[in-house]
Order: structure tokens, then C-alpha cells, then sequence
């Protein structure tokens, strides 16, 4: 399926096409948000694309044919700002893998993209009161984009294992036109 498009913000305020950073490289792209504590979701998304980092970085043919996304789904508190101390020590590295950590500027910017990937997202609701808390409930899903914008395999926790990216990446790089 063709992956979805609309405005994201960078970490300095920069609006822009998500398909800026869906196109032209090979990208794994995950929603996350900069809370999360649930260690079968975002910090193990973040854990695997760290050692994918390392391990692209590792084999130079691949570091600048694959990039990294992390996009938001908390608009609410994963402002740009957020996002920029989410990414910390990574955005000033200029060599190897480019991991782009991104956000959006309301919840409407955010729905077509959240619909369009088929990524489930709700609000935990406090049982006493009946009221939605501000943590967020979500399936972990991760996708592989090719280098046209389709989205070639979807991730969840159980599969999400940086050997099995890197040969899909690898799979990815030997069609050359992807798709």
C-alpha cells in the first residue's frame, strides 16, 4: 500500500510533507510517543532502531540508502521541542543513518496519517471516573517503506528483531526499483 502523506513538523518547527522523509531511501518508520512506558512498545522500537543504526552504519553501502523515522502520536505533549530532547545526541551526528524524529501539529494533522498506516491508537481511560488518562494505548507497529512510498512489511513487537529488518532491507536493496 502506498504510505500516507500530510504535514508533519520537524524538530525546529519546520512543517513539511511526510513524504519528504518516505521517499528516495529505504525507511522504517514507527509512531511512538516520548512517555511511553510499556517496554514491549516505544522504547523497544527505539532500542531496535538504535542497533539497526549501528548496524547500517556498520556495512557503508547501506548508510545512505536507509533512513529512520520516529513520528509522533501525542501531538498534545511531543511538541517539536519535545521531540528535539527525545532524539538528544542524535541529531548532532552528522555521519551515517539519518533519523529523523518528527511530530505533528494537531491531532487533525496526525488522524490521516494514524488511519491512513492502519495504526491503532486510543486514550487509557481511569476507571473510577470514566475519564481518559494521558497515556496512550497502541499496538507496536513498525514499517518498512521502500524507496517509491509503498509500505512493504509492517512490524509489530513479536517480529520486530533487527536481523529480520536487515534482511528485508537488504531484499529491498537488491529489487532496485522496490516495487
Amino acid at each position: 500500500m502506498p504510505a500516507p502523506d500530510g504535514q508533519v513538523l520537524t524538530v525546529d518547527g519546520r512543517r513539511t510533507p511526510l513524504s519528504r522523509f518516505t521517499r528516495e531511501r529505504i525507511t522504517l518508520l514507527g509512531f511512538i510517543y516520548a512517555t511511553c512506558i510499556d517496554s514491549e512498545g516505544c522504547p523497544l522500537a527505539y532500542q531496535v532502531f538504535y542497533r539497526l543504526r549501528e548496524e547500517i552504519e556498520a556495512t557503508p553501502a547501506l548508510a545512505d540508502k536507509v533512513q529512520l523515522v520516529s513520528l509522533s502520536f501525542d501531538p498534545a505533549r511531543d511538541s517539536p521541542a519535545a521531540m528535539r530532547h527525545y532524539a538528544g545526541s542524535l541529531l548532532e551526528e552528522e555521519r551515517g543513518v539519518r533519523w529523523y524524529f518528527l511530530t505533528t501539529g494537531s491531532v487533525g494533522d496526525l488522524l490521516p496519517l494514524v488511519e491512513g498506516f492502519g495504526q491503532d491508537v486510543r486514550y487509557s481511560v481511569d476507571r473510577s471516573t470514566g475519564r481518559p488518562v494521558r497515556q496512550l494505548s497502541h499496538v507496536l507497529k513498525v514499517f518498512l517503506i521502500d524507496r517509491s512510498g509503498y509500505v512493504r512489511e509492517i512490524y509489530t513487537s513479536t517480529f520486530l528483531h533487527p536481523q529480520t529488518i536487515m534482511g528485508d532491507i537488504k531484499t529491498l536493496l537488491m529489487e532496485g526499483g522496490d516495487r
